[in-house]
């Protein structure tokens, strides 16, 4: 049975694909060496991280704005992290570690990734900045979920208040209160938050035999030929702000992807995922500058309830785990 990931180790933003697979070092994410470790620089590090990643989603949906085809920006986005890993893999490991005896795992895995990654992309393309990144901030409530109900794990009481707490959150941003917001934008951002959760699973049962770097790899090589003919069907721009626009999406998500993995060598998750809400401020500006569209007053009222859902959900983890370390010292 696969090992659950810890909601802790959850990512919370919306590019959740890389984060626990992306340019690593050999540390396990959340836990890395105490040598190793600078907070404040892993602070500043994760909240690059947030506003990069803010900005390639509202690039996303800039580019939409200006007609480009959803697989030109999935399939740029793919391509663009490809010269990464591999001389990531050249420079350290060297490509021998490519060799795996779990190939139809990275199969399931890039199929489950990349129906999330559609569904992420897709969420601030249906729905304001704002509103699409609060949903995101749900991925650690599924993982409780899916912990639970799928892995047959035990969950204490105050992850289940917090789920409920999320939940809440959740009813409070999309139900009477939120009548701007789309019904089947709402469901599609709930959803890539979802496959958020499930994918992590995955890449944590992979991890136990996988280099993380090749994970992500596989996951490139799979998903790209299958974008690429999907991207034949629409017709490829020749304008040079679209292709701008095509670039930036490129670039933002490949930087995300770096900063995100060393956020983690130099600090503990429970420490700088506090900086992953900071994109909710980053969006709500992008929307209103970019496409005028201010955040409903249900976003400001349900925000904090899904925030805080996140919050005690990885401290409460990060008790946990402490707990398990002690009771195996000898």
């Amino acid at each position: 049975m696969p090992q659950t990931p810890s909601p802790a180790d959850t990512p919370t933003g919306q590019d959740a694909e890389d984060v626990e697979g992306g340019p690593p070092g050999r540390d396990a994410p959340g836990k890395p060496a105490l040598a190793r470790q600078r907070p404040t620089l892993a602070l500043v590090l994760r909240l690059g991280a947030a506003l990069t990643l803010a900005t390639m989603f509202a690039l996303v949906k800039l580019g939409h704005e200006h007609g480009l085809p959803l697989s030109h920006m999935l399939l740029i986005r793919q391509a663009a992290s490809i010269p990464l890993l591999c001389t990531w893999l050249a420079l350290t490991t060297g490509f021998a570690v490519m060799r795996t005896n779990r190939l139809g795992a990275h199969v399931m895995r890039s199929v489950y990734g990349g129906t999330g990654m559609v569904l992420n992309f897709l969420a601030p393309i249906l729905l304001p900045l704002a509103v699409s990144t609060t949903f995101s901030f749900t991925a650690p409530i599924f993982a409780v979920i899916l912990s639970a109900v799928v892995l047959h794990e035990h969950v204490g009481k105050w992850r289940w208040m917090a789920v409920l707490l999320g939940f809440a959150g959740v009813l409070v941003v999309a139900g009477p209160g939120g009548a701007q917001i789309p019904l089947t934008g709402a469901l599609v951002a709930i959803g890539a938050a979802f496959m958020v959760a499930l994918v992590s699973i995955q890449i944590r049962d992979l991890a136990q035999t996988e280099n993380s770097v090749v994970i992500v790899l596989y996951f490139a090589l799979f998903t790209i030929p299958i974008l690429f003919v999907w991207s034949l069907f629409d017709g490829w721009t020749s304008d040079p702000a679209d292709l701008a626009i095509l670039i930036g999406i490129g670039v933002a998500g490949t930087l995300a992807q770096v900063l995100l993995t060393l956020a983690l060598r130099f600090g503990q998750v429970a420490s700088v995922i506090v900086m992953d809400y900071v994109s909710l401020i980053a969006a709500a500006f992008y929307g209103w500058s970019l496409f005028g569209n201010l955040p409903p007053a249900s976003l400001w009222l349900g925000a904090p309830l899904i925030i805080a859902a996140g919050v005690v959900i990885v401290v409460r983890e990060q008790i946990l785990r402490r707990r398990r370390i002690r009771n195996l010292e000898p």
